[in-house]
């Protein structure tokens, strides 16, 4: 759906898609200003109103969810976390150290609290928050003294943007006058900033986080000076708008990509709210060609790393979810309401252990084993162990403190006041809201559904006197043919994504019903292999693999587990077989365990005996399909997605006639016939480059990784490491390497093609070509770089 058809469907919902039913006592007309905050001018209005936290109590699985995290990770997390010792942390004393895990930590913590209402996670919550204003200076600095010149002799203040939507959020709970004084008086501080400040360090692409609350604070104070920070920010930061993506980090990229859209905001400028979508789509078109809502970016999104075994950073769940909820509000683009129940439903269940008391950092689409080994063949970016579920307070770090916004923000954000008065509901599951509608009538609305797992909701309506509002409700962009009624009476809404609004003088007993219906379907990944999902609604599933689980360490309350598989994994999705829904059993209560999964879906499959994993239990990656199998066809279980812990989720199509290739191949010399090999085996950077006879080990084998520029990076099965030339030199004989992937020319290469299945091997950096050092034959001898002289020696052909 193109970007212009969304900014239709935009104009022209309030005019179409509701239908008025009924007599208005009551006209949301005569509303002559928001119930709730909206924009001040010249900030462009917001399509959708925030509601105070606490608006909103989850029922059924959310709250089952929610009962999980305050007994889990985050509502207990200070029992184990050093860095959330109230006494030993510079946001509390700000003589001591502290970074982003209290930030963190706390900016779920406290809306945990505000929306299960929860007293001891209130207490706890009004405690922080009264030490932390505590901690301001009167130039309007608060938290940790280090950071204020602890980035390059100025202030770090990224770990104060999460802290800055802790104090926003308490704000909105409580009322209380302190916290508008407390942020203009930061922001005063934050103007009077060098350019430095914007420019670097990890604040550089995530600063949106900061404008965001800027925004709130204008519009309740109306400062000028908070709009000028705004341009500040937006010139002096990472720049959006450019051709390329500003950084390849993970939490980076969900957290920045938005800021465009958040400026447009201010300046109105289609560019910059275009650029918002953009910046998704380029992420998603080349690290997200699978299924979950993610993206490949375990730490870093790497090119040529976009296999559905790379994982989705847990940070970059949560973040990623929050952007598209501030995009969400800010555009009335019901497209971004889909993608986070995309991934709330998908990935961020399985990225805790099914009690919410252990963690991991990296959620995959395809994994089929969750130890603690670490992985050295460069098949994720980082070089320590992130899959087994551990409570990961210094190995993890980040996404333990960090994942509990996750289902609090859900909850927040699944009922919205629209500016004329009305209700929205945007995301979907069990819960009741109370709110202000029409002239200021209070309304409670009660929503009972098992969806995602079933395709009905129903609207129950009280007000407390009889009132005229719309009642705006998400269609989601994968329902054709939705089913709408009000007190049993069929009302028009369309397919989506669209919202349809419903507007009429609304009594208690009122009942609106939405029926969704969920078709199974298969989505093709034409950028990743061809490979296949299936989906059924907002879900996402995966095959049932057998989960064998055992407790390695930790204790009954907070351990650490890993998960290995007892069964077979290695299938390929049979296209065009019929599938079987089976809707019934299971806990829909507690849906997100193979044992609770209260749908699944019998396929067919066949076996793909080629498709292994790695020797360090890693899945090897997707061959392309449609590929050839002559294994007996089977019918095995679908879960969901988010239910799978091991899970193969991006299936191989089979019927195809393609043998399946795994992609390592072995590059033999032309002159010698040996072939290309690393010096006694080692994996070691600036380790030399030999030839040597074909003797079948795994530093013989390589494979191209496609740098997307007509250039590619050479890769040694064995170290992960990639072919370079030794201190980048461009001189002749300069010794050829391998080296970690630091992203220099000297690392990249193309093939040269000689017309009769020999190439040359050219270096970017150096033009050179790759060679055999003095033409030599013998084993050991090493590889070099030299002119392309036209020698046998400078001809390589590759051999599976």
């Amino acid at each position: 759906m193109s970007f212009a058809r969304r900014s239709f469907l935009k104009a022209t919902v309030a005019a179409t898609g509701g239908i008025a039913l009924g007599a208005a006592s009551t006209s949301a007309a005569s509303v002559a200003a928001p119930l709730y905050p909206g924009n001040r001018a010249p900030l462009r209005p917001a399509a959708f109103l925030r509601l105070p936290p606490g608006a909103v109590r989850a029922q059924g699985w959310l709250a089952t969810q929610l009962g999980k995290q305050l007994d889990g990770l985050n509502g207990r997390y200070q029992e184990i976390s050093h860095y959330l010792k109230f006494d030993n942390t510079g946001w509390v004393h700000p003589d001591l150290y502290g970074w982003e895990e209290v930030p963190y930590w706390l900016r779920g913590y406290g809306d945990l609290g505000y929306v299960t209402g929860d007293a001891r996670v209130l207490a706890d919550t009004r405690r922080w928050i009264d030490a932390i204003l505590a901690t301001q200076a009167p130039d309007g600095y608060f938290g940790p003294n280090a950071h204020r010149s602890s980035l390059n002799g100025h202030a770090d203040l990224w770990p104060h943007m999460p802290m800055l939507h802790v104090v926003r959020s308490y704000a909105e709970y409580t009322g209380d006058g302190r916290v508008a004084t407390f942020l203009s008086r930061f922001f005063r501080f934050l103007a009077a900033q060098p350019k430095g400040v914007f420019s670097e360090g990890w604040g550089a692409t995530r600063w949106g986080d900061t404008i965001d609350v800027v925004f709130w604070l204008y519009n309740q104070t109306g400062e000028g000076f908070l709009l000028d920070l705004v341009r500040t920010i937006h010139a002096g930061s990472a720049n959006w708008l450019g051709s390329a993506l500003p950084t390849g980090h993970n939490v980076n990229l969900t957290q920045g990509f938005r800021e465009p859209g958040q400026y447009w905001v201010l300046t109105g400028d289609p560019a910059h709210q275009a650029a918002a979508y953009t910046n998704y789509d380029r992420i998603q078109g080349r690290y997200g060609q699978f299924a979950g809502g993610g993206f490949a970016g375990d730490e870093n999104a790497r090119p040529g790393y976009g296999d559905p075994r790379q994982g989705f950073e847990t940070c970059g769940i949560v973040e990623y979810m929050m952007s598209h909820e501030i995009l969400g509000r800010a555009t009335g683009d019901p497209v971004w309401a889909d993608r986070v129940e995309e991934l709330a439903f998908n990935l961020l269940p399985a990225a805790l252990d099914p009690a919410g008391r252990a963690a991991h950092y990296v959620t995959a689409a395809n994994s089929i084993q969750l130890d603690r080994q670490v992985k050295t063949l460069s098949q994720f970016d980082n070089d320590f162990a992130m899959q087994a579920y551990q409570p990961g307070i210094d190995n993890y770090r980040c996404c333990p403190h960090n994942y509990g916004m996750g289902w609090p923000y859900y909850v927040e954000e699944m009922w919205q006041a629209t500016p004329d008065g009305g209700l929205c509901a945007a995301l979907f599951g069990a819960s009741t809201v109370t709110a202000n509608v029409g002239p200021g009538v209070r309304v409670t609305v009660t929503e009972t559904t098992g969806y995602p797992f079933d395709d009905t909701i129903t609207f129950a309506v009280n007000p407390a006197s009889p009132v005229e509002f719309p009642l705006v409700i998400r269609i989601p962009g994968w329902c054709p043919d939705p089913r709408l009624t009000v007190n049993g009476q069929p009302v028009s809404s369309g397919a989506g994504p669209r919202y349809a609004t419903v507007r009429r003088t609304w009594r208690g007993g009122d009942r609106v019903t939405l029926r969704l219906p969920m078709a199974t379907r298969t989505r093709t990944w034409t950028g990743n292999h061809s490979s296949v999902s299936v989906d059924r609604g907002p879900l996402t599933f995966s095959l049932a693999i057998k989960e064998d689980w055992s407790q390695v360490a930790g204790s009954a309350q907070w351990p650490e587990y890993e998960v290995k598989p007892g069964s077979a994994w290695n299938y390929g999705l049979v296209p065009g077989a019929a599938m079987d829904v089976v809707a019934s059993g299971g806990d829909v209560a507690d849906p997100f365990t193979p044992a609770n999964s209260p749908v699944r879906i019998t396929a067919s499959v066949q076996r793909l005996d080629a498709w292994q994993a790695d020797e360090q239990n890693v899945i090897a990656e997707l061959a392309d399909g449609p590929v050839a199998a002559t294994t007996p066809v089977e019918r095995v279980q679908l879960i969901p997605m988010g239910a799978a812990r091991l899970r193969l989720t991006s299936f191989p199509q089979t019927g195809g006639t393609r043998e399946w290739k795994t992609g390592w191949v072995r590059v033999q010399n032309k002159n010698s016939g040996k072939v290309l090999g690393v010096d006694r085996m080692s994996t070691v950077d600036s380790a030399q480059v030999v030839q040597f006879g074909d003797t079948g080990t795994a530093d013989h084998l390589w494979r191209t990784i496609d740098h997307g520029d007509g250039w590619l990076r050479v890769q040694n099965r064995h170290s992960g490491k990639v072919l370079g030339v030794d201190g980048m030199s461009t001189a002749n004989s300069a010794r050829v390497v391998q080296f970690d992937d630091s992203g220099s020319d000297d690392h990249l290469w193309r093939l040269l093609d000689d017309g009769d299945g020999w190439f040359r091997v050219q270096n970017k950096n150096s033009g050179k070509v790759l060679g055999v050092d003095l033409m030599s034959t013998a084993d050991s001898a090493i590889a070099v770089q030299f002119d392309d002289n036209g020698t046998a020696d400078h001809l390589w052909r590759f051999l599976d």
